[in-house]
C-alpha cells in the first residue's frame, strides 16, 4: 500500500515573521510533507534583515542551501521563482493539497481576495480557492484598518483560514522560539499536520 505524500505549498512575502514561515517549512519537512516553496523580492529583504538569511533569486541555490539547512530529504524541497508560470503550482490540474502564506503582507493579501494573479504566490492562492484546497494566511500587521479587516473578512467567507500570528502564553514560554513554535503549531493543525512543537491544552508536554 502506497502512501501519498503531502504536498503544501508555501509562500513567503515582505511582511515580518521570517521566523514562522521557515519554522514551518522546518516542520513540514521534518513531518515527511513536500514543500513547494515561492517567495518575493520583499522576502529577500526581509529575510536577510530578520535572520541574516539570504535567499537568493536562483532558486535552484536557495533549494540546495535550506536543504542542507533544515535537512530535507532529496527532492522533498522544491523552490519556484516568482513568475515561474510553469510551476505546477499555477495550475489546476496539479494542486498541492494545501497552501500557507506565511508571513503574508496586506498587499498580497488585498490581490489574493481580489482574485488578480499578478504573480506565482497570487496565482497559487487562486487556484487552491477555485480548487476546494486549503489556504491558511497569516497576516503580519498592527494595526489592523478597515480595509485590511474587509479584506480578510472577504477572504474568510471563501473558506480561507485567517491565522494572524498572535502567541498565546498559558504554556509558559521561555524564548522566543517558544512563542515562534505556539504560531508554527497553530497552522500545523490547520494543515492536519502532526507535531510535538509544543504541549496542548490540557496536556503535559
Amino acid at each position: 500500500m502506497t502512501i501519498k505524500t503531502i504536498t503544501i505549498t508555501v509562500a513567503l512575502t515582505g511582511a515580518s515573521g521570517m521566523p514562522y514561515g521557515l519554522r514551518l517549512i522546518e516542520s513540514l519537512l521534518a513531518a515527511d510533507c513536500r514543500v513547494q516553496l515561492v517567495y518575493t523580492q520583499a522576502a529577500q529583504i526581509v529575510a536577510k534583515q530578520e535572520m541574516d538569511l539570504s535567499l537568493s533569486s536562483n532558486t535552484t541555490e536557495t533549494a540546495a542551501m535550506l536543504s542542507a539547512r533544515l535537512g530535507a530529504k532529496p527532492d522533498q524541497l522544491v523552490v519556484y521563482g516568482r513568475e515561474e508560470w510553469f510551476a505546477p503550482i499555477a495550475s489546476g490540474t496539479n494542486p498541492p493539497d494545501a497552501m500557507v502564506i506565511c508571513p503574508c503582507t496586506m498587499g498580497t493579501l488585498a490581490s489574493v481576495a481580489a482574485g488578480l494573479s499578478s504573480n506565482l504566490i497570487e496565482r497559487a492562492a487562486d487556484v487552491c480557492l477555485k480548487e476546494g484546497r486549503k489556504l491558511v494566511i497569516v497576516p503580519r500587521e498592527a494595526p489592523f484598518s478597515t480595509l485590511h479587516l474587509e479584506n480578510m473578512l472577504r477572504l474568510s467567507r471563501m473558506g480561507v483560514v485567517i491565522l494572524p500570528p498572535n502567541p498565546g502564553f498559558y504554556h509558559h514560554p521561555q524564548t522566543v522560539q517558544d512563542l515562534v513554535d505556539f504560531v508554527v503549531a497553530r497552522i500545523l493543525d490547520q494543515l492536519g499536520v502532526a507535531h510535538q512543537l509544543m504541549a496542548r491544552w490540557g496536556e503535559k508536554k
